[in-house]
């Protein structure tokens, strides 16, 4: 594609115009008017010929897989090599809209004695997933700079946005420092263990819960268990990807700007999956600092991701690929479903942590009726973000008005609702907790330790 330059405007401007006068007004210089007017053509024609020609070996290479972290400015080398050295070419690319870039285009020029141009463009991925960028736009001057002449270059790079983790990792930093299986423990160790390790002759003192009675037979005296503390546990996040999981954590967005005058727009609050798949990757960090193992399943109308437990940083990196592309799915949860596959492929007592959202009644009572099939092989804690305004009456000193006054009274029905079901939970011997979204890995953090600590598993 040829576009007329801004140089080519202004010479038809002092040289087209004038020449058409004269043919006009002058009929006696028509002929050298026009031979001056053909001249101009045919010298613009040669400088567009000669423009397409001189770029026609260009060819533009991204990286075929870049990696971002989601809201954090990063960047890629595009190579660019087959135009003529000291000319100056310009490169704009077509970013998807879940990228953005901080500059619409890049001037590149080809030293003398360089065969490639590399260009750092600066990149920002905006929403988690996979992305592809297909083609690049090139342009570049004729010779003369009469015209611009555009191509568009095939590209084949996948951008890949991951959740970003800093800030979470920043306020588990205490946790994700040191191991607790040797040397100095984080945290002080309650009871005996549970995993048996040898048989020892009886001592004084010894308890009689301990006593192995078979060995005892079999050798005329008292033998006894010992016990180890376990040092390789298995932690599953279950991930509930339905519907429900797509709402927002809040009610109002952030603005771009401080100044709410500024008449930025507003962006709007992350979604509850979102925040469910930045605390299951933290839990996973700091299981592996604990030597656990780590596991993920994700689940809503069918089991979309399972990733049986292991430890180390390259099970870590699967966990991450199988999650940035997870997505929301507008169906119900399939409890029950998720129940029958847990139990037949979780062999080992494992700890579940389920991060649902289980304010419908309906999916409270077959969650709670579906669970049966594994809460007697596996400890189950089940944790949900709190919805906005759910909390006890009188908490909010700032109600001032009866219209708050009223939705305070709102907010305290759903909570004794929601206080109600953690009863439920308690008398199935599971735990229910209502999780604030700012906090959610450090709570979920909390929690594994707690049970790691109390070894209930």
């Amino acid at each position: 594609m040829i576009v007329p330059a801004s140089r080519l405007l202004r010479w038809t401007a002092l040289v087209v115009v004038p020449l058409a006068t004269v043919i006009g007004m002058l009929p006696t210089t028509a002929l050298e008017a026009g031979v001056l007017l053909l001249g101009f053509v045919a010298f613009t024609a040669a400088d567009a010929w000669r423009g397409r020609l001189a770029f026609a070996g260009v060819s533009v290479k991204a990286p075929p897989l870049v990696r971002l972290s989601m809201g954090k400015p990063g960047s890629f080398e595009l190579r660019v090599r087959g135009f003529p050295q000291g000319k100056r070419l310009r490169l704009g690319l077509d970013f998807p809209p879940a990228l953005s870039g901080s500059q619409a285009d890049i001037w590149a020029q080809l030293p003398v004695g360089v065969q490639e141009s590399v260009l750092d463009w600066p990149c920002i991925g905006t929403r988690r997933g996979s992305h592809r960028l297909q083609q690049c736009r090139l342009e570049w001057m004729s010779p003369w700079s009469f015209w611009a002449v555009r191509r568009v270059v095939p590209l084949e790079a996948e951008f890949r946005v991951f959740p970003d983790l800093h800030a979470d990792r920043k306020s588990l930093a205490p946790f994700l420092l040191r191991r607790t299986v040797t040397g100095m423990h984080v945290r002080r160790q309650i009871g005996k263990g549970r995993e048996f390790e040898k048989l020892r002759e009886y001592i004084p003192g010894d308890g009689y819960e301990d006593i192995h009675w078979k060995a005892t037979a079999r050798r005329g005296h008292p033998i006894t268990k010992v016990f180890q503390i376990e040092r390789n546990q298995e932690l599953y996040v279950v991930l509930d990807a339905s519907r429900l999981s797509g709402r927002p954590v809040g009610e109002t967005g952030q603005k771009l700007a401080d100044s709410p005058a500024s008449g930025e727009a507003e962006h709007p609050p992350p979604a509850v999956l979102e925040r469910y798949i930045s605390a299951a990757l933290v839990l996973g960090l700091a299981a592996e600092k604990q030597g656990d193992s780590f596991g993920l399943v994700a689940f809503s109308s069918r089991i979309q991701r399972f990733l049986r437990a292991a430890g180390g940083k390259r099970h870590f990196g699967r966990c991450r690929d199988a999650l940035y592309t997870l997505e929301t799915e507008p169906l119900a949860p399939d409890f029950e479903e998720l129940s029958t596959s847990l139990r037949l492929r979780l062999r080992r007592r494992a700890l579940l942590i389920f991060l649902t959202d289980l304010s419908d009644p309906v999916l409270a009572e077959h969650f709670l009726r579906d669970i049966e099939l594994i809460r007697r092989r596996h400890l189950v804690v089940v944790n949900m973000l709190r919805p906005s305004g759910v909390q006890p009456l009188f908490s909010d000193p700032n109600v001032k008005s009866s219209d708050e006054l009223y939705e305070a009274l709102g907010g305290h029905l759903r909570w004794h609702k929601l206080r109600e079901l953690e009863k439920q939970f308690r008398r199935r011997g599971m735990r229910f907790s209502l999780l604030d979204h700012e906090n959610l890995s450090l709570q979920l953090t909390a929690q594994y330790l707690e049970v790691k600590q109390g070894q209930r598993l």
